[in-house]
């Protein structure tokens, strides 16, 4: 049945035709823990009963007018965004892509209206993943998902992670942004530390330099504050930043929140979306919100998160010869394998635990938000098991 979809993807066998929870379950009933959740998107987990019946209620009503005409749930959505962040204002798109593609087109714009167009560099890192639009793989400069694309895209200078020296003899009278993931989630899952964000923010004031972070897959509530920046107490804010996946709970919206001073250039006709922030999605997305400021749903995400984290440690310890380190911050980590990590994400799957993969030979987790400490205990336990497979087989 696969053979009119285009061969982009390569998906196992199982075909999943229900969620619940923690879990999503095959046409027979055989029920996985997803440990994975959409890649990071399911933050609430499936089928969340609050989400279900504000789509419900919504599609009984109105699902699409466009931008041409005001969405009261999207004024409402974007009123709390900027009421708990450093955003004076708020566009929507329907996916992270679509969000950084409107944060490098409001950098770009900022530095014109102030008259320096030629301020057009914007500076990213080693790793970097920003989503699969032409500016987006030029962004992340992958040389696998630019092959077969072209000439690279004027604009893009990409730089070691983690090597602010490199960072500020980069910068230069051309400079126009420099554009990071607080946690890079396909890289490798590398988180970088506050004090960090913290001089990035500095020499970014000090160069007249826009700061863009890309918080598509570690924003959302996945590190334990609403997004991951904040843990660096207000010393870090950018003035630009790209968010998505879990801001939507698993329906599909992104958005791009901006400073009144960073999105002075776009007004009327410099930017626009059909479908962003249509009326289906700010009705998720508003609970989606609300659920994430109730009281105490972060501090628990930080709870399962210490617990999760110890576990991945409890691994390393117990297989020092597959496990080189544990990486991530929050309920977004990884172990650093000493080898490929699809075997053992493989066995995971054949024993019911739905991980993933990313660069440098991690095996990625990233969970609902809504994870328990028996769900941790049974994950840790699985991977511990397939750990063990994964050693014999390789003797």
């Amino acid at each position: 049945m696969r053979e009119a979809m285009l061969p982009v993807y390569a998906p196992p066998e199982e075909v999943f035709v229900r969620g619940e929870g923690m879990r999503l379950y095959t046409e027979d009933g055989t029920a996985y823990l997803d440990f994975i959740a959409g890649i990071a998107v399911n933050a609430l987990g499936h089928a969340h009963p609050k989400m279900v019946a504000a789509l419900k209620d919504q599609a009984d009503k109105l699902w699409h007018t466009s931008n041409m005409f005001r969405v009261p749930a999207g004024e409402e959505l974007a009123e709390k965004y900027c009421a708990n962040t450093f955003a004076d204002q708020v566009f929507f798109t329907n996916s992270g892509t679509e969000a950084i593609e409107c944060a490098l087109k409001t950098a770009r714009k900022y530095h014109h209206v102030n008259g320096e167009p030629h301020r057009q560099e914007i500076l990213t890192f080693s790793g970097a993943f920003h989503g699969r639009s032409f500016a987006a793989i030029n962004a992340g400069g992958n040389p696998a998902y630019l092959e077969g694309f072209g000439e690279p895209m004027a604009g893009f200078t990409q730089l070691p992670f983690g090597d602010h020296d490199a960072l500020k003899a980069a910068i230069t009278k051309d400079t126009c942004a420099v554009l990071v993931e607080p946690v890079q989630g396909e890289g490798g899952v590398r988180s970088i530390p506050e004090h960090c964000l913290v001089s990035l923010r500095e020499l970014c004031n000090e160069t007249g330099t826009l700061l863009i972070y890309d918080e598509v897959q570690c924003g959302a509530g996945r590190t334990g504050k609403l997004f991951a920046h904040q843990w660096a107490d207000g010393k870090a804010d950018p003035d630009i930043m790209a968010v998505a996946k879990g801001v939507g709970g698993g329906f599909p919206f992104g958005a791009c929140l901006v400073t009144e001073e960073a999105g002075k250039g776009m007004r009327p006709g410099s930017h626009g979306s059909t479908y962003g922030g249509n009326p289906l999605a700010m009705a998720v997305g508003n609970v989606v919100f609300d659920e994430m400021m109730s009281e105490g749903f972060l501090e628990g995400v930080r709870r399962t998160a210490s617990n999760l984290q110890q576990g991945l440690a409890s691994l390393k310890d117990r297989h020092p010869d597959m496990v080189e380190d544990v990486r991530g911050k929050g309920l977004l980590v990884g172990l650093k394998l000493k080898s490929a990590p699809k075997p053992v994400q493989q066995l995971a799957r054949a024993k019911k635990l739905l991980c993933g993969v990313a660069g440098d030979n991690v095996l990625r987790l990233a969970p609902p938000l809504i994870a328990t400490d028996a769900d941790i205990r049974e994950a840790i336990d699985i991977l511990d098991a397939c750990l063990t497979e994964a050693k014999a087989q390789e003797s």
